[in-house]
């Protein structure tokens, strides 16, 4: 038996392992259109490699996928993030858990993963073909004999084709003429572009658990934000982004951001604590030392963006200003006028239409002996570890053909 599998990233890879060690003797071949493999293993994580998160119930991880949780849901019962560190402790790769629940191998260093796959893949005999530049796939018999993939004027035959190709638009473009419905691609996992005086100049400046939503919307997350030299960054604005990919791309990504620095916290709580403040501290500068743990220099620009002067005491401030710094300090609202790119992390939210493929076995449900895993499916994740998890999953499914 022959498998082919088009593309060689982290799911292309994985399925590849898997279905070389679950089928002795089948020749496994992988074609990879560019001359470099693994090439978002190798940037995730600031090159540390977020492999899954430690979120080990499946109706609890789904929560963590705006389009693919209720197909995940199944998926994950078979293969989920305790099972990706086991695979990968098996192979000598020891995984260690944050704070936050993101996982990096004990190295700090994508390339431990990098040399797991290669190793792996060596050890089994999996055949890999860089700079293969796929023209077309077509079913043999319908599926029933397998797949003929040509790519560089030539051609290859395999019982089995998997298809973990990522954010192709060639490869799409080639499935919609064998007649799936490709969902339209837009970017997910992006951050949000914000010219304004408030935050101008404290790039670096961060909020451990603020709340972020979209005036437009209802759309709501909360955690850390981080203030950067184009605007607004942070995981609370990458999984709003998430969220929102779809409704923030029918804006052209124009929309009034709303931020909550007070995380939980109504104005009306934030101004009792003012209230309170300016009882206890009247004759003392209300720039000297900032409330709720906000950073100082954020504390101090938000004061003067309500006019605010440095040397104002507590007692000089009126009940009128305090309501308009508890406003400020809750639902202040930012224009953002465009996305940019989240590191060189980019996430597609779109593919091939889950109701085609039977997420049993990833196999589609139009023909026979062709499989799918990763991004080339209408699956994705937020931040935090959780798109390489359903890259895992996915191609172990599909590896068990």
């Amino acid at each position: 038996m022959s498998i082919a599998i088009i593309g060689g990233g982290a799911a292309g890879f994985f399925a590849a392992i898997n279905a070389a060690e679950q089928h002795p003797g089948t020749r496994v071949v992988i074609l990879e259109r560019t001359g470099n493999f693994l090439a978002k293993v190798k940037i995730s994580g600031g090159g540390r490699c977020n492999v899954t998160n430690a979120c080990f119930e499946p109706k609890e991880l789904v929560k963590n996928y705006p389009r693919g949780s209720k197909e995940l849901l199944s998926c994950f019962y078979r293969f989920q993030p305790k099972d990706t560190t086991q695979w990968f402790s098996e192979r000598g790769v020891e995984l260690q858990a944050e704070a936050d629940g993101r996982m990096f191998p004990v190295s700090n260093s994508s390339q431990t993963i990098i040399e797991c796959f290669m190793g792996e893949a060596h050890k089994l005999g999996v055949e890999i073909i860089t700079n293969a530049d796929i023209s077309s796939f077509a079913p043999i018999e319908n599926g029933e004999a397998g797949w003929r993939i040509t790519y560089n004027d030539t051609s290859i035959d395999a019982d089995k084709l998997i298809i973990a190709s990522g954010s192709n638009e060639n490869i799409w473009d080639m499935l919609a003429e064998l007649g799936y419905t490709i969902v339209p691609p837009v970017p997910s996992l992006f951050t949000f572009n914000c010219n304004d005086s408030r935050i101008g100049g404290l790039p670096g400046v961060s909020v451990a658990n603020a709340v972020v939503g979209i005036k437009e919307s209802n759309i709501k997350q909360n955690g850390p934000v981080l203030i950067t030299h184009w605007g607004f960054s942070g995981p609370a604005i990458l999984k709003l982004s998430a969220w929102g990919a779809r409704e923030l791309a029918e804006r052209d990504y124009a929309c009034t951001l709303v931020v909550n620095w007070m995380g939980q916290f109504s104005p009306e709580q934030v101004f009792e604590k003012l209230i309170g403040e300016k009882r206890q501290s009247p004759n003392k500068k209300i720039h000297a030392h900032a409330m709720f743990e906000l950073p100082q220099r954020l504390w101090e620009s938000l004061l003067a963006s309500i006019g605010i002067a440095p040397e104002k005491m507590w007692n000089d401030i009126a009940k009128d200003s305090l309501r308009k710094l508890a406003d400020e300090l809750t639902r202040g609202q930012f224009t953002v006028s465009g996305k940019a790119q989240f590191k060189e992390e980019f996430v597609t939210c779109g593919g091939v239409d889950l109701k085609q493929v039977d997420c049993k076995t990833m196999q589609s449900k139009l023909h026979k002996n062709l499989f799918f895993a990763g991004e080339v499916l209408n699956i994705d994740g937020i931040t935090g570890g959780f798109n390489f998890q359903a890259a895992w999953t996915t191609a172990y499914i599909a590896s068990g053909i």
